[in-house]
Order: structure tokens, then C-alpha cells, then sequence
């Protein structure tokens, strides 16, 4: 490991059985000679906590400890991740393990930081409709509400006569004979969120008592089920596990061509997205804690990396800000669940292809100074909470929020920028020439005071601050914002083929509203009515542009923001840090930009 240059080496977070084989029966002798071999080398231990993964002997000490399924049915032990995030058993039996590793590792020299749990999420385990989410459920209720009367208030339980008469009527959203209501399920939403912070937020003070490492958690890919944001504020580092093949096949929506066309090399967005995502929750501070150096093993197809690909992923990762980028894994499993997911060794302990681009990466880095981060010109705001109203309430069968997100991203990094992401209640704009705010439920009020400030350029919309924090329909009516006389007078889904096309070019598709006001119009359908709006700074823009359009629109946006942009060729993306440019091309064959050859799978990079 340490001739590959590596420096970190993460172990411990599946390892319960072996640190607690029995109830209160430690066995530290086997960990205490992993750190020290490894600190030995010179390497320092991520060590994780083990509470992903609780032994036999936890599910016959706590039966009732698992999750429910939105079916009423346990989620039990056979794998991972099989714990209730409400159940108060297991959270002091998670207390317990954690303290006797914090106690005895926490000041050891080879340390160099924490891992909480695993991927927080992962296999859907968030909401759960056990017992034990039930009664947290209703306490969380009785302690924001105070009475049931407030809360029928809130939920507009008046319809379908749901009224409550005590907290302890309530059930979970699940089981119902239509769709529940939505302010409960948005509650129940929130709640689920909550307590996957608190969970985490019960390890880290333990750890903080005992220890001065850094404390990350490594959360995933496209996934919105908890507020990474709120999760993030207990932590130091803000860490995710990068596996661009796989998320290509399983979670990214796209024509069969571009998943064809990027098939080994992974979407030229998806991870740029992501870094710059973390780069937020961690406030500045982020790791890749799990980066594919290969096939993995739970896609619906898992491919084999182009020659290259391990290199430039690590790079795009740096060129964003990353303190460590971290591989997974070292060597292949021959056995069990992941054995069919690639390492940097085979499972003959043989080097497999990632290796060497790994020691390339690591003597390359050697060779290139500190280059910090760049300030981004334009900044995208990213709600977890917009995550859920929409998949509460779609309108549109594919209307998705990261997805409507994700299109925005695509645009602006195909001109070439680079995009701070912010959480969504942020307060000061003053830093960025543009910002876009797409599909935000709710807009915060330290927001809605940011954009009232605002001297910049800021793209509203579609479906923004369309709900209020009760999940009702504001009055007045949507968008209602500061010197923009624009109104939301009806709106519609479009299916899958039918789109409303625009003046100019360009189309929208998925979401369409109908505009009414004394603003200007920005954008106008053929049929001679307004799309998107626009008085002084602000733009509203009334549905979801195809890419056409949306790229015409950032065009113009940037202009009037005095933000130079490029059009990048297809596949090709740029970053520029505080000491240099980055080229990284996605695409299965070599591209000539602005006089340079980048390869296949290539990364060059020039001083600015």
C-alpha cells in the first residue's frame, strides 16, 4: 500500500462480530495489530465504526430491532444495514461499542479519522414502519405541534374528516387505502431525516470525548432519503463513495445511446455533481472514501472501466477540492456478497489495472502544488427537503427533483463553469454573478432575504416556492417573489413525447406552467404565452426546459451577468482550481479542444 502512494487506509466498519464477538466479550487483539502494521508503513487508519452491520446475537438480544417495510414486513438480519434508526435498544448498544472503540483507539498516534456507520440510506433504510418508528414518531409530533389541534390545523386534516384527537391516533403513511396525506407524509419525511442525525449525532459526541481525529461519514450517490446537510453540520469531513459505472446503470436516467456512449467511462457530470454537492455538506472539507477502481457487483450491468478511467476520476475528484481520494477496495473478496466487486489487487492478490493508475495519481500529485479551490462565478441551490415534496406529490409521474437539478448542472458545465452547490437556507448570494434556484418547494425566509439583496442574476423555477412549509398552496399564489409581478395561474404534467415548443427553439418538457403578471417575458411559447418571466435581477422560469432551451437560456443569463462561458464538445468537461485548468474527457475516443489533444480517458491540465 504505501509503495502505491497510498496514505489512508479505512478499516472496521463491518467488523462487530470480531470486535464483540459475544455480548460484552471484546476481542481488540486482532485490530490493535492491523494498526499497528499499518502505522508501522507509515499509512493512517480511518477506523469506522461497526454499527452498519450488528452480529446474530444482537437480533436475539433485541428482536424487535429491525426496520419495517412500507408492507408491514421486517427488514432482518442475512445482510446489512438491518437496524431501526428509532429503536432505542439498539441505539445503546451502538453508544456502548462506540465508546469502548473511542476509549481505546482515540488518542492512538496512527489514527488519522472516524467513519460513522456506513452509508447511511443505503438499500432504502431510512423510513421504516416498525413500532418503534411509530411511538419516535409521535413524540417528534407532540413536541413540534404541542396539541393535536394545531396539528390538524397544519395537516388540513378537515378533509376526508381526518382529524386527530390525541398524538397517540396517529399512524404512519403506509397501508392506506389512497394516498395519504401529504403534510403527514412530508412530517414523517422530516421526522426519518431527523433521526438519522441523531443516530449520527450520538456517535460523534461520544468520539469527540475522547478523540481529536476528524470525523466523516461516507454517504452516496443520488440519494435524497435524509438531509445530508443537517447530517454533515455534527461532522468534520464530508465524505461519499464514487462508483461512476455503476450509477450510470442504476441510477442515472438517460437515452440508451448516451449509456452506450459512456458505458466505461461513467456520465462526465455525475461525479462533478456530487463532488461539488459534498464540498457543501462538508462546509469546504471532503473525501471520496470509496472510489470504483473496477467492475462492481450490484448493478444491473457492470462494466469494465476504460484504461485510464481510475486516473481521471481521482483527478476530477482533486481538480474539486478533495482532501483523499480512497479506493474499494484493496483486494477482491473471494467470498460472500461483494465478491464479484474489482479491487486494486485480484483476489490471487495479482495487481489488477486500477493499481497502477493509482501509483500514477499518487506520484503525479507529488509534482502538483497545493491548488486549493477557484471561487465559482455561479452557485445552485440543493434542497433535500424539495426531494421529498415532490416525491410526495409528483403531479407528474417523472417528475424528479434531483433530476430537474441535475439538468441545470448538465448546462452550466457545458459551458464550461464551474458551480458552487448551497444548502437552502443560505444567507449571503453577494459572492456569485448568477444563481439558479430550480424546483424549490419552499423557499426559506433566509433565502427569500438573500434574493431580495440580490444584485446578480438568479434563475427561478419551474415549481419553486410553490408549497408552503405545511405542504399547502400558498396566497398569494406562486412563485411570490420580491418585485416580480409573475403568477402561477394553472399548471400540467406532460407524458413522455409531448412537449410545448418555444419561440426561438427549444421546448419544454415534463412541466408546464401557465404564467400571468406585468413582468417581462423572458421566454414565450409558440403559441404566444409567456414560460418564463423577469423584472430586475430575477427570473422565473414556468417549466422544465429541454436542453435547448435551457442551454440558450444560460447563455443569455451569463451574458447579462458578465460570466464568460464555452461551449464545450460533447463528453468534455472543464475545471478550473486557483492554480490551474482541467480537461477531462469522458468519451471513448480522443477530443481536440482549443488546440490540445486530450485521449481517451484523458486528463490535461495547463497554469492559469
Amino acid at each position: 500500500m504505501a509503495d502505491t502512494g497510498i496514505t489512508f487506509v479505512r478499516i472496521g466498519e463491518f467488523a462487530w462480530t470480531r470486535m464483540e464477538p459475544q455480548p460484552v466479550q471484546f476481542d481488540w487483539a486482532w485490530l490493535d495489530r492491523a494498526i499497528e502494521t499499518l502505522g508501522a508503513a507509515g499509512l493512517k487508519v480511518v477506523l469506522g465504526t461497526p454499527t452498519a452491520t450488528p452480529p446474530r446475537w444482537m437480533a436475539d438480544r433485541h428482536p424487535d430491532m429491525f426496520a419495517m417495510d412500507r408492507d408491514g414486513r421486517p427488514r432482518g438480519f442475512g445482510s446489512r444495514r438491518h437496524y431501526d434508526f428509532s429503536h432505542a435498544g439498539y441505539r445503546a448498544e451502538c453508544a456502548r461499542i462506540v465508546t469502548a472503540m473511542a476509549e481505546r483507539y482515540g488518542r492512538n498516534p496512527h489514527l488519522g479519522a472516524w467513519q460513522t456507520d456506513n452509508e447511511y440510506a443505503c438499500h432504502d433504510t431510512v423510513l421504516s414502519y416498525s413500532p418503534a418508528a411509530l411511538s419516535a414518531f409521535r413524540d417528534w409530533l407532540s413536541r413540534k405541534y404541542q396539541s393535536p389541534q394545531a396539528l390538524n390545523r397544519a395537516w388540513g386534516n378537515v378533509f376526508w374528516s381526518m382529524d386527530y384527537d390525541s398524538f397517540d391516533q396517529v399512524g404512519l403513511p403506509n397501508l392506506t387505502v389512497t394516498e395519504p396525506n401529504p403534510a403527514h407524509v412530508m412530517d414523517f419525511r422530516r421526522f426519518s431525516s431527523d433521526q438519522v442525525g441523531s443516530f449520527n449525532r450520538l456517535q460523534v459526541q461520544i468520539i469527540r470525548a475522547h478523540s481529536d481525529a476528524p470525523i466523516a461519514h461516507n454517504y452516496m450517490g443520488r440519494v435524497t432519503d435524509f438531509d445530508h446537510f443537517k447530517v454533515g453540520a455534527d461532522l468534520d469531513i464530508a465524505s461519499w463513495d464514487s462508483y461512476p459505472l455503476g450509477f450510470l446503470s442504476d441510477r442515472i436516467e438517460a437515452t440508451e445511446e448516451h449509456k452506450a456512449h459512456f458505458l466505461r467511462q461513467g456520465d462526465p457530470d455525475n461525479q462533478a455533481f456530487h463532488h461539488d454537492l459534498y464540498r457543501a455538506v462538508g462546509r469546504g472539507r471532503w473525501w471520496i472514501m470509496e472510489q470504483q477502481p473496477g467492475p462492481v457487483n450490484w448493478a444491473p450491468w457492470n462494466a469494465d472501466p476504460l484504461p485510464g478511467m481510475a486516473r481521471l476520476w481521482a483527478w476530477e475528484a482533486f481538480a474539486h477540492g478533495a482532501e483523499c481520494v480512497s479506493y474499494f477496495r484493496w483486494r477482491q473478496a473471494p467470498f460472500a456478497q461483494e465478491q464479484m466487486h474489482a479491487g486494486l489487487l485480484r483476489p490471487d492478490s495479482a495487481a489488477a489495472p486500477a493499481l497502477g493508475e493509482a501509483a500514477q495519481v499518487a506520484r503525479e500529485l507529488t509534482a502538483m502544488p497545493d491548488a486549493g479551490t477557484c471561487a465559482a462565478p455561479v452557485a445552485l441551490v440543493f434542497d433535500y427537503e424539495s426531494a421529498w415534496a415532490w416525491e410526495t406529490q409528483p403531479q407528474g409521474h417523472d417528475f424528479d427533483y434531483f433530476r430537474l437539478v441535475t439538468s441545470v448542472y448538465r448546462g452550466l458545465r457545458a459551458l464550461g463553469l464551474n458551480v458552487d452547490i448551497l444548502p437552502p437556507d443560505v444567507t449571503d448570494l453577494s459572492a456569485y454573478r448568477m444563481v439558479l434556484v430550480p424546483g424549490l418547494a419552499t423557499i426559506s425566509a433566509p433565502l427569500l432575504a438573500a434574493l431580495t439583496t440580490y444584485r446578480g442574476r438568479a434563475l427561478v423555477g419551474p415549481r419553486t416556492n410553490s408549497k408552503t412549509a405545511d405542504f399547502a398552496i400558498p396566497v398569494p399564489l406562486p412563485p411570490n417573489l420580491p418585485g416580480l409581478d409573475c403568477t402561477v395561474a394553472r399548471v400540467e404534467s406532460l407524458p413522455p413525447g409531448i412537449e410545448v415548443p418555444l419561440q426561438g427553439g427549444g421546448a419544454i418538457r415534463h412541466w408546464h406552467e401557465r404564467l400571468d403578471g406585468a413582468a417581462s417575458p423572458a421566454l414565450v411559447a409558440q403559441d404566444g404565452h409567456a414560460v418564463a418571466m423577469t423584472a430586475g435581477p430575477l427570473t422565473y422560469v414556468g417549466g422544465w426546459l429541454d436542453e435547448t432551451a435551457l442551454g440558450d437560456l444560460l447563455r443569455k443569463t451569463c451574458q447579462e451577468a458578465g460570466v464568460a462561458v464555452t461551449d464545450l464538445p460533447p463528453g468534455l468537461r472543464r475545471r478550473d482550481t486557483a492554480t490551474h485548468r482541467f480537461l477531462f474527457n469522458y468519451n471513448p475516443t480522443p477530443v481536440s479542444f482549443d488546440g490540445i489533444t486530450i485521449p481517451t480517458a484523458g486528463v490535461h491540465w495547463s497554469p492559469l
